[in-house]
């Protein structure tokens, strides 16, 4: 870290009065907290770094470091740099002097939403707190600058910020030297904050400040935690949902080395299907080794219920029937039963998507410590506040009484903001007594009983004029719905828009557009998953046009251009792809590019795959070029990373995995039999820009995933002539003569 010059008298002055340090943010109110820094427990604050508190956001320790506290869960999408610089982007600090630390969920929760936005997910993170922390930032300068200017005697348009220092003239001071002064200016107006065009740090590349924790093992994920006393729990909960723990045999393991004792697991009724603990057993030993050896030696006997008859081949033959029959009404634009009837030619086909898992690197787990005064839960959480009203409510305490710890996050992608691990810990923690209790779940336990994707399958019918532009769409759409199952008053009439995402709301040039859909649930639980609705629909879309496309003897690249001449954005997109990727179709038989674009989360993404196919059908994947409109960057490196981790997601739901259903229960349970790709299969993946800047702020760790296995799916088309409509790609036969 850079340290800034100061004098010994500066350092005396500054010290001397309230603790010497700045805090300064939005709207905050509270008792002083101390900066911390990039630590590898990211919520700790040494005692020895209390400042003056007048906000939240930012601290200015009297040597100059600057910590910026961050809303969001960093889980490898790069919040705890792109936060940082939206602030200082603002507050004109010295970058090298910066510091991230956690938000406090408990003080966001006692000082009414003070931090604003907790909750990581959607795509969110820049683009819905973008101005309250860039406001945060610049309030912050123009404090420092009126302080100074008071201290002067100068007009405060004369004090410049830059580097965490002010400067007037010949004057000349730090921010460590200004802050505590500054927490007492009460500024008339805040501040303009700056727009696109302005930015001198945002759109700069800067190394990631949660790296070096990560490079050398430091940093803290739930799975790390460990506390005085901590004992350990193992779970296991009945194999089919919506069956019921009849009876186990403690006296068979209690005499095991390190066994505290089992614990039946029962559903609250009461208590939100999303965070509902399931039927099931939990072990709590000394350690974790002997707690899940003692429970996988436990007498359990289940009763699974009604459902044990399910399997995915029924699911399929009971969507592919409902297709068959007009469902609820999501789109209807024009008249599509008429003009179909006109068409010169119509296309069509039926796409499949079964259930994934987020198979997050770090399995789920959580630590609650129950004591008579408050609660303490340790996790990765996508919304620690949500963490926090969980644990009160499940333990009956105030809100006020619970204190999360959010460490990094191994994964998430939606599967860690529902916390409904957050509450199985604080049930198991409830019955253990007044000591920490860490639970975690077993890699068999986070793939068969995550709450994942749901399933879908897709009817599409295109009509054709003469000259083969699409004309009219018709398309049915049926599979599991999270919405009806969570909350069924919420889905009105048998309609879930959010299930047809990526198809219902396409953005192509066709006159006529109806769009039905039904919804088929199964007894497994399904919630957000990575571009939730996008992610599999886009599949079943975006390869379509390219069937549409081929079948009115277009280029589907142009066609694509052709259908958006009223989207200039999605125009630059797709002229970027096709200079930047050098798309063509002429390729040797057994090489293939295809092409995929979408937008969701307020980001147009657009990608073109290139594949090599052996005779054998042996597949490789070579390229993805990707081209991004997310408006504005905060650092092109991060974006990169995303679209790189959005190839890797949605290749290997294309083609590696999917979970499937036999006896009621998920038969895949390990990386064995529900593989990712591995990093000898990853391609090359190039990266460009199209910004149409402005006041566009989209987001980005989710829009890539949806265009990347449609983009792969059409590649393998083009080099092999066969079209996978039924993920997934490696259990198709490739071969071509």
């Amino acid at each position: 870290m850079t340290h800034l010059d100061i004098t010994r008298r500066s350092f005396i002055v500054t010290t001397a009065a309230a603790g010497g340090g700045l805090m300064i943010g939005v709207a905050m109110s509270g008792p002083a907290h101390a900066a911390a820094g990039m630590k590898p427990n990211p919520w700790e604050r040494p005692s020895d770094k209390a400042g003056q508190e007048i906000n939240a956001w930012i601290v200015v320790d009297p040597d100059g470091t600057t910590t910026i506290r961050v809303g969001q869960s960093e889980m490898g999408q790069g919040v705890f740099t792109a936060m940082p610089m939206l602030v200082a982007e603002e507050l004109h600090v010295d970058w090298k002097m910066v510091k991230v630390e956690y938000a406090d969920g408990n003080r966001h929760v006692r000082n009414n939403n003070l931090y604003q936005r907790m909750s990581t997910g959607g795509s969110g993170a820049v683009r819905n707190s973008r101005v309250f922390l860039q406001q945060a930032g610049a309030s912050a300068r123009e404090r420092l600058r009126e302080a100074a200017a008071q201290a002067w005697s100068v007009p405060r348009d004369q004090v410049v910020a830059k580097d965490s220092v002010l400067t007037a003239g010949n004057r000349r001071g730090t921010f460590a030297e200004f802050a505590t002064r500054a927490s007492q200016v009460q500024l008339a107006q805040e501040p303009a904050i700056k727009q696109s065009g302005q930015f001198q740090l945002l759109g700069t590349t800067l190394a990631r400040l949660d790296t070096p924790l990560k490079v050398n093992g430091t940093a803290t994920f739930g799975a790390d935690v460990k506390l005085p006393g901590m004992v350990h729990a193992a779970v296991k909960v009945v194999p089919v949902r919506g069956g019921k723990l009849k009876s186990f045999n403690f006296d068979a393991i209690k005499g095991r080395p390190g066994v505290i004792g089992a614990y039946a697991l029962k559903p609250v009724d009461t208590h939100p299907l999303q965070t509902r603990v399931d039927e099931g057993v939990a072990v709590v030993a000394d350690t974790y080794y002997r707690a899940l050896t003692a429970l996988n030696l436990l007498p359990i006997e289940w009763d699974l219920g009604p459902d044990v008859a399910q399997t995915t081949t029924a699911y399929k033959a009971k969507m592919a029937e409902a297709l068959k029959q007009p469902g609820a009404v999501g789109r209807n634009d024009g008249d599509t039963i008429a003009a179909m009837k006109t068409a010169a030619k119509v296309v069509e086909a039926t796409y499949y998507t079964g259930y994934d898992g987020h198979a997050c690197m770090e399995p789920l787990n959580c630590t609650v410590h129950i004591a008579a005064d408050r609660v303490d839960v340790w996790g990765g959480f996508q919304n620690p506040p949500g963490a926090l009203a969980v644990v009160a409510d499940h333990l009956g305490r105030q809100p006020v009484d619970v204190y999360t710890h959010t460490t990094f996050l191994g994964g998430g992608f939606g599967l860690r903001a529902r916390n409904h691990e957050v509450r199985q810990a604080a049930e198991i923690a409830r019955q253990v007594g007044n000591r920490p209790v860490k639970m975690m779940w077993t890699r068999e336990e986070d793939t068969r009983h995550v709450r994942g994707r749901p399933a879908g399958m897709s009817y599409l019918r295109m009509g054709l004029d003469a000259s083969g532009m699409p004309i009219a769409f018709y398309g049915r759409y049926a599979g599991h719905s999270a919405a009806a199952q969570n909350n069924p008053t919420s889905v009105a009439n048998g309609l879930d828009l959010g299930s047809m995402n990526g198809i219902r709301d396409h953005r192509y040039k066709i006159a006529h557009n109806l769009m039905e859909g039904h919804i088929r649930n199964t007894n497994l639980h399904t919630q957000a998953y990575r571009a939730p609705g996008y992610e599999h629909n886009l599949w079943h879309f975006e390869q379509f046009i390219d069937e549409v496309a081929l079948a009115g003897g277009k280029d589907p690249l142009q066609l694509r251009i052709d259908l958006t001449k009223d989207l200039p954005d999605w125009q630059m997109v797709l002229n970027t792809l096709k200079q930047k990727s050098g798309y063509r179709r002429d390729l040797p038989r057994g090489e293939g590019m295809g092409v995929a674009i979408g937008e969701s989360f307020g980001s147009i993404i657009g990608m073109v795959a290139k594949v090599t196919v052996s005779r054998r059908g042996q597949l490789t994947i070579d390229k993805f070029d990707v081209v991004v409109d997310c408006g504005n960057l905060v650092t092109p490196a991060i974006v990169a990373h995303q679209m790189q981790s959005c190839v890797v997601w949605g290749v290997t739901d294309a083609v590696y995995r999917e979970l499937t259903i036999d006896k009621g229960a998920i038969v895949e349970g390990n990386f064995d039999t529900y593989p990712l790709m591995k990093i000898n299969q990853m391609p090359v993946v190039e990266t460009h820009f199209a910004l149409t800047g402005g006041n566009k702020w989209g987001g980005i760790g989710e829009p890539g995933c949806p265009p990347a296995a449609a983009a792969l799916g059409n590649a393998v088309f083009a080099a092999t002539g066969k079209r996978v409509r039924d993920r997934l790609i490696n259990q198709t036969d490739l071969r071509w003569a």
